[in-house]
């Protein structure tokens, strides 16, 4: 396993602090792994093995500590004296009230305990009972690997876009879920991949939020799932159901698509109007947090290259760090505004640069942008097609160098 030094660099800091520190991401991202790295580096900076203390509430050994008295009473008895203490806590969501637990840790013991704790869901934190943390804590969020973790995890080095080819062909289809590169064939890959999309939808989605109407789910999630980075409109999706003679309502279409980002299956994209400098409420876009989920569902539709490429390129920026939008212009559209801090990042993503139609199309929606902020062009040509200041880059070689 790869260390993830793009997180561990911005979690370090915080080793010794007495803010909480939150650690969210989709079921298996690789949240307990970057609990294990941190441990790892304590102790490799002389902190003993008692006084670091781990819990992962989906073992079934600790099942008996999902209410928060049983758990407070658990940890305080293993803080035996004056030491300082590193607490971790695997999938916290799952102990009821575990913010009152968390918060008396503090009370307590001060800085004489440093707390790390992860979570699978969007909204981790914004529960009426996490007031009792507010203003104490910093959150990550963890991401499936990008493609340059991906070459990291199999030894790949000095290779070129030409090489990679194959290794960005399986990325595009199979995502970047970290257990899924110890599978050694493609139907144990598949069997993997179903049960993570299983998990979130039953037990994420399904159960927490008491889904009924299972049937309408289903279809509902299928539409998102298999038309990534498409401009979603309560309209056509209440089209595409009436097909089949069923009806709904917009607010239930809207709740289901927060479901399923608060689960963390998908992100939502919003549109900024780059004339009018504002948002525009109730248009988005949406993209799958990790492109192998998207599989599970789409078995048997034609591949959306250029869709998977908009998404993958959607996903990198926000491993990166940066806020995203999608950029309305009068007659046209910018695939993502890319923003992070004072810098600004303009993004056109497209599968190939197949034709000139196609060339104008992707290079001159930037004609109507008056500013000196960065224009990329991003597809799969390995030719050089940058033309008046827009930078075109093949998206293997952009992947690769930050």
């Amino acid at each position: 396993m790869i260390i993830r030094e793009k997180y561990l660099s911005k979690i370090r800091p915080f080793y010794e602090h007495d803010l909480i520190k939150v650690i969210t991401g989709i079921r298996r991202s690789g949240k307990s792994v970057i609990l294990k790295q941190i441990m790892n580096e304590l102790k490799d900076n002389g902190v003993k093995d008692d006084q670091i203390i781990y819990i992962n509430f989906e073992f079934e050994e600790y099942y008996n500590l999902c209410n928060h008295l049983e758990f407070n009473n658990y940890i305080e008895n293993k803080i035996i004296n004056n030491n300082k203490y590193y607490l971790f806590f695997d999938e916290i969501q799952k102990v009821k009230k575990w913010e009152l637990a968390i918060n008396s840790f503090k009370a307590v013991h001060g800085n004489k305990v440093s707390i790390f704790i992860t979570g699978s869901k969007s909204d981790l934190l914004s529960g009426e009972l996490a007031t009792h943390i507010a203003g104490r804590y910093v959150s990550f969020k963890i991401y499936p690997f990008t493609f340059k973790e991906v070459c990291e995890l199999k030894g790949i080095t000095n290779k070129d876009k030409y090489e990679l080819k194959k290794d960005f062909d399986e990325y595009v289809i199979w995502g970047g879920m970290p257990q899924r590169f110890i599978m050694t064939d493609e139907e144990q890959t598949i069997t993997y991949l179903s049960d993570i999309y299983n998990s979130i939808v039953i037990k994420d989605i399904v159960e927490r939020f008491k889904i009924k109407d299972l049937d309408l789910f289903n279809r509902i999630i299928e539409y998102i799932v298999t038309t990534p980075s498409q401009t979603f409109s309560a309209d056509s999706l209440s089209n595409y159901l009436l097909k089949d003679n069923i009806e709904v309502s917009k607010i239930t279409l809207y709740n289901y698509l927060e479901y399923m980002c608060k689960a963390l299956l998908i992100n939502k994209a919003e549109r900024y109007d780059v004339r009018g400098k504002r948002i525009l409420n109730g248009k988005y876009k949406y993209y799958l947090t990790d492109l192998g989920l998207g599989q599970i569902v789409n078995k048997e539709r034609k591949k959306q290259l250029g869709a998977y490429l908009e998404n993958i390129v959607y996903n990198e920026l926000i491993s990166r760090g940066y806020d995203v939008k999608v950029g309305t212009l009068e007659n046209g559209e910018i695939d993502f505004i890319a923003t992070r801090f004072e810098e600004k990042i303009y993004f056109q993503v497209t599968y190939i640069l197949a034709d000139d139609n196609v060339i104008e199309r992707e290079f001159s929606v930037y004609k109507n942008i008056q500013d000196n902020y960065p224009k990329y062009v991003i597809s799969t040509d390995t030719i050089n097609m940058s033309q008046d200041g827009i930078i075109h880059k093949n998206i293997i070689d952009w992947l690769l160098n930050q």
